[in-house]
Formats: C-alpha cells, structure tokens, sequence
C-alpha cells in the first residue's frame, strides 16, 4: 500500500512521497487543474530527485499545468537509499524498480520519461523491457529522453573522464563531511568546478538537526555497482527498432568528454531515418552547446528549449 510522506519543501513546491519501493518526489503548484499526463525524471549516478527541482520549477511555469512533474530516487540514492531493495544493483533492477513504483501508482506512468547520465540508461531498458512486455501491460512512452547518456557499452578503461574522476575523488574524502562549504571549496581545490561542487554539495545531509557535519545522501558501493552496469549495457539495438509511437531523444552535452566521431555519426544516420508506416519509431539526435556533463545544472535554459516541444506536441 502506498503511503504519503507529510514532509513539505518550502520554496521548491515539491513534495516527498513513499511507497513499499522507490522515493519520489512530486512538484506543487496552486492552480486547480487536474493531472492529466506526466513527465518523470529519472537522476544521474550520485544524484537524486531533489538535484532536479530548480529545473523543474522552470519546466513547471513553462508548460500546461495538467502536466504532472515526478522526480524519482532511484535504488542507492536519495530516499530509495534507505530502502533495502535486492540485489543485483544493475540498470535492469533499476528499470524494474521504476516499473514496481508505477503499479503502486498507476497514475505516475509517463508520458515523457527523461534520464541523465546513468538514468539515461535507465530509461532505455525501461522503454525495452515494456516493449518486450516484461512488465505485463505496461506502456512505452510516447517520448524518451536520454540526457549525456552513451547508449553502447563504455570502456572500461576511461580514468580520464569526468564521471571516474569525480568517483575516485570521493574515495578520497572522510566518511563525514565537516560541513557542505568543506566540501565545495575541497572539489574545486582538486579542479572540479563550482557548479559541479555544488551539485555534490545538494547530495549531503546533516548527521543530525543543526549540525554542520554531514554525510552522503546515497549508498556509494551500491551506486558503484549501478555504474559498473551502466557501463556494459548496450541499447545500440534499441535505437535501430525503437518502440511504435515512441520518439527516443539522444541529448549531447557540447562540452561533455564521453561521445567519439563514431557514435555521432552512428546517431546521426539513425535520427534520419525514417519510420516505416508507423511500425516502428523514431530516433531523434541533439546537442546541447554550452554545458557539460551535468547537463540540468551548466545550461538549463537551453535544455528547457530542448524538451519543450514535448509537452507542446
């Protein structure tokens, strides 16, 4: 059974919810309108819902208000961290979390279902293991949206890259943060930057009310799990026979460090093909230019452009 979580978020309009599996969080307005569709935000790895609500505040004075906007925790991180969900702690199990979250709420199913970074991928076997009918009747999205998310496996050897960095890095730090200013000025020391400090940052919680000390809102071995998943899954096949009646966005961060000149181009061919007498659906490509990986945070503005038309259509 489903149960609501009475805490509020003064300022953000968004509330927190519960049910026997994923945390949520669901935004508020004052307009008396009934929710007639729903668009869902699936978080990157170390992310959470709540990293999405200045965003989709934005998204909120853009579109109708009958659209319902939904930010989901997934396993490992934010609220959902705190659950004792099975093992393996892979990309199908997450997938498979969101779906269990949508039988206990029938009324959360998206619409548009949009993924960052690992949640991109997320998104992909959500949208695969429904058309495969893996979850009973559940529906695909008419439109999916995989933010800075490489659809193909990943190398493994990449220490290079942000994502590694940023994962090794927090290795290095104490178990408790003195305090989320401690934390921000030590990522940018190390050369992350400040938007990117700040994101891990709003990934913090006090270790009891008043303290400045601080512990990580996610399970990091569990997350590091999800992130060894990420990195071999491969939806490549996905693309080639998207799902009828759906669109699948492929977003690329301009200044993003994980896309080479042969998945653009592989990309770029599938977002011109076209669908075969409505058998099949369609693969849309687009580049978001001036931001980097943590795509919501460097340039929402133009990312809001970017989905607009999906709620809009």
């Amino acid at each position: 059974m489903a149960r609501r979580a009475a805490r509020l978020f003064p300022g953000h309009g968004a509330r927190r919810m519960s049910t026997s599996t994923l945390a949520f969080e669901e935004m508020e307005d004052n307009a008396a309108h009934s929710k007639e569709k729903t668009v869902m935000f699936l978080h990157g790895l170390l992310g959470s819902a709540r990293n999405w609500r200045g965003f989709a505040k934005r998204l909120q004075y853009a579109i109708d208000p009958a659209w319902r906007i939904v930010m989901v925790d997934l396993r490992n991180h934010g609220q959902s961290g705190e659950l004792e969900l099975s093992p393996p702690h892979d990309i199908p199990a997450a997938a498979r979390d969101v779906a269990d979250l949508i039988r206990a709420r029938p009324e959360l199913h998206p619409d548009v279902l949009v993924g960052h970074s690992m949640g991109g991928k997320v998104t992909l076997e959500f949208a695969k293991s429904s058309m495969e009918r893996k979850y009973g009747s559940m529906t695909v999205p008419r439109q999916l949206w995989v933010l800075d998310s490489v659809v193909g496996e990943v190398p493994i050897k990449n220490e290079e890259g942000e994502v590694e960095r940023v994962l090794e890095t927090i290795r290095t730090l104490p178990q408790v943060i003195p305090s989320r200013r401690w934390l921000v000025e030590r990522m940018q020391e190390l050369g992350f930057s400040k938007g990117l400090a700040n994101w891990l940052g709003s990934n913090l919680k006090a270790i009891s009310p008043g303290s400045e000390e601080s512990k990580w809102v996610f399970n990091f071995d569990g997350a590091y799990s999800m992130f060894t998943s990420y990195r071999k899954m491969d939806y490549w096949s996905l693309l080639e026979n998207p799902p009828a009646g759906s669109d699948i966005g492929i977003v690329r961060a301009g200044r993003s460090d994980r896309w080479t000149p042969e998945i653009i181009a592989r990309l770029e061919e599938l977002s011109r093909a076209a669908p075969e007498d409505g058998r099949r659906g369609s693969v849309t490509y687009r580049v978001l230019e001036n931001a980097g990986h943590w795509v919501h945070a460097d340039n929402p503005e133009g990312l809001l452009e970017l989905l607009l038309p999906s709620f809009q259509s």
